[in-house]
């Protein structure tokens, strides 16, 4: 495997394949040989039921994440009055993300872009146009495929979780409106063209073709740790200094209200995170199974790593140390999911715990920005940390599954050497935090323009419950 999402429609192939059958066409007789190498070259794509079902299956689980997971996870983590709000925020977002998802975004990031092609793709495939029951996306394996709309609806719920990851850094005072005018303007020029950078390329039967700018470094991204989670976690962060500490910050008691909904919430996101990871195979094989158990025992390292920690600097593990190792070894081990061996994702969970937890404890009150959820100190630094070790631990000597090369008659798996391949992660992590962080703070100050960042101080202290919604979450 070389990275993830490809979007090869069965068009693209029924064209290539024309092309180079047309002289056949014309010269049977001369050039019968050359019409079967043609043939061979652009074979007919085989859908399979098992891969189908899969893929709808990780689809399911994926949505899982977001509504409830992420929305409980979130919502334990603040004041009983701003619940509510947060998870209408997250549950707003995503039925927002599908609805510009289906009418631009899915093209933008899964299409030629001509010129601006490394950047972002174009609009062939708005509104799913050209999108049916009988187009397909070719997998990972070249000749086989499944139906576009499954790799379609897929790609959505990565959508629709991002920005909802973002929230977390500024809950309980941001303006609802603001929430879904950022949310559009956010995937529209962020997220669309970050995931066309990273996983846009022709497939392994037109792997030679174009492909968006971070792909054609040579990064390797299983499931989005760059286009989910670094993007998000410095957004995340700008979005926390833009619109400014909580009235009391610093002062007023602001634990997390209920860790029993975050602790189902963290739950619901590793379990949700199966589809995530291993979906991101395309296909249900072995390699499926690899992501799979690496999202399992990555996590529990990280659990474990971010408790023990904890004893040793607080005297005592907290339930929410646990939940933030449980997200944080998610995080790490998305990039790396169907790359790397289980002893290699192991030691990715031991060695992200420590990191972000230094990043939460002491570089956010150092700094002191107040980020709510922790959704730089946790996906943005986590995703870091995850995309450069994916670079290390996808060597074959230490376990991992190489790098396959597609242009070799057996899709060869080799390792161009740790320097070499970290140095590409690395590119990929540096255009990630400049597009995102730059472009956010742009979106962020024509959002404040437009509607406002951010509520009235008597309403963020009587909460946004009732003063954005009119309802309460809970009742006396």
């Amino acid at each position: 495997m070389s990275s993830f999402k490809i979007s090869t429609s069965l068009g693209r192939v029924s064209a290539a394949a024309a092309a180079f059958l047309a002289p056949a066409i014309a010269f049977a007789q001369e050039t019968a040989p050359a019409a079967v190498e043609a043939v061979a070259a652009a074979p007919a794509m085989t859908v399979d039921k098992g891969d189908t079902t899969w893929m709808m299956l990780s689809t399911i689980l994926v949505l899982l994440m977001t509504v409830p997971g992420l929305a409980l996870f979130y919502g334990g983590l603040v004041r009983t009055k701003n619940m509510l709000s947060v998870l209408m925020q997250v549950l707003m977002i995503a039925a927002v993300a599908m609805i510009v998802w289906v009418a631009y975004g899915y093209s933008l990031a899964f299409t030629d872009g001509g010129s601006l092609n490394s950047f972002v793709g174009g609009f062939s495939k708005a509104f799913l146009s050209g999108v049916d029951v009988t187009t397909v996306a070719e997998s990972f394996t070249k000749g086989v495929a499944i139906p576009e709309l499954v790799f379609v609806i897929f790609q959505m719920t990565f959508a629709a979780i991002t920005p909802g990851l973002i929230i977390g850094a500024f809950a309980e005072r941001i303006k609802f409106s603001a929430v879904i005018l950022f949310t559009i303007l956010w995937l529209t020029f962020i997220y669309f063209p970050m995931a066309h950078m990273v996983w846009f390329w022709g497939g392994p039967s037109a792997f030679d073709g174009p492909t968006g700018l971070i792909f054609g470094f040579g990064a390797i991204d299983f499931a989005g740790g760059t286009v989910v989670h670094i993007n998000a976690g410095i957004a995340g962060l700008v979005g926390a200094i833009m619109v400014g500490k909580r009235t009391g910050f610093g002062k007023d008691m602001m634990a997390p209200h209920s860790m029993t909904m975050t602790m189902i919430g963290a739950s619901l996101l590793w379990v949700g995170w199966f589809g995530f990871n291993a979906g991101s195979n395309l296909e249900a094989n072995a390699y499926a199974v690899l992501a799979m158990i690496n999202t399992l025992v990555a996590t529990a390292a990280a659990i474990v790593s971010w408790s023990i920690l904890e004893t040793f600097t607080r005297g005592k593990a907290s339930m929410l140390g646990a939940a933030s190792g449980a997200v944080a070894g998610l995080v790490v081990i998305t990039p790396a999911a169907g790359f790397v061996g289980p002893m290699g994702a192991i030691v990715m969970g031991l060695i992200v715990s420590p990191i972000c937890y230094f990043f939460v404890a002491t570089v956010k009150n150092k700094f002191g920005y107040d980020d709510t959820a922790d959704v730089f100190g946790v996906h943005c630094i986590g995703g870091i940390i995850g995309a450069l070790l994916t670079g290390v631990f996808v060597n074959p000597a230490l376990g991992g599954a190489g790098i396959v090369d597609y242009s070799t008659a057996d899709f060869a798996a080799g390792y161009a050497g740790t320097a070499t391949q970290v140095w590409a992660q690395a590119k990929g992590v540096i255009v990630t935090l400049l597009w995102s962080g730059i472009g956010s703070a742009i979106l962020y100050k024509i959002v404040d323009v437009i509607v406002g960042l951010r509520v009235p101080v008597e309403a963020e202290r009587e909460g946004l419950d009732l003063s954005s919604h009119g309802e309460a979450a809970y009742h006396s």
